[in-house]
């Protein structure tokens, strides 16, 4: 059993990064882009990033984008999540998980296929809000944040700007690889 991130030692920095509604998400700092005298940050989720689904009979499971942090499913997902011994965390960007994962069956792993972009997901947790399924799902694809650095505090970077940074910041990681 483990974390999809406990391969990470305490040799990789961390940082909190703030969205613009003030949430936080604890994160370990994976690149650095200077970019026109700005610092941007790559970063991924300390806790396991979760992704929350509604389950529909016979049809492909369908991605909730946006849910309030104060939302009564959420509720249930925390209550279903503790008697695993899981925590659910709501915090910037997306939903996490903390606790002890067990390491995805691949024979067991699911692909669905989402706005045209194949990403493949575990189910963590399914569980039912007034005859409704849903479920938490684990994202296996890497899960990355963009954020800027500015006087020692990280803020996610959203949005206009963040459409306008990421081909730039893409761009640079694989000039980096060359």
């Amino acid at each position: 059993m483990s974390n999809s991130n406990q391969g990470k030692t305490n040799e990789v920095p961390t940082l909190l990064v703030q969205d613009s509604k003030g949430s936080e998400l604890l994160c370990y700092l994976e690149q650095i882009v200077p970019i026109k005298g700005i610092d941007y940050v790559l970063l991924t989720p300390v806790d396991t990033p979760v992704c929350l689904f509604q389950l529909q009979d016979n049809q492909d499971p369908r991605l909730i984008k946006t849910i309030d942090s104060s939302e009564p499913i959420l509720d249930v997902a925390d209550v279903v999540l503790q008697e695993h011994e899981l925590t659910l965390i709501r915090s910037a960007v997306t939903l996490t998980v903390a606790g002890e994962l067990e390491e995805p069956d691949s024979d067991e792993l699911e692909e669905d296929d989402y706005d045209d972009d194949i990403e493949t997901y575990e189910l963590l947790v399914s569980f039912k809000v007034e005859n409704l399924e849903y479920g938490l799902y684990i994202p296996l694809d890497p899960f990355f944040i963009v954020g800027k650095l500015k006087e020692g505090q990280a803020t996610v970077v959203e949005g206009d700007e963040f459409d306008k940074i990421q081909p730039i910041i893409e761009s640079e990681l694989e000039d980096r690889d060359l």
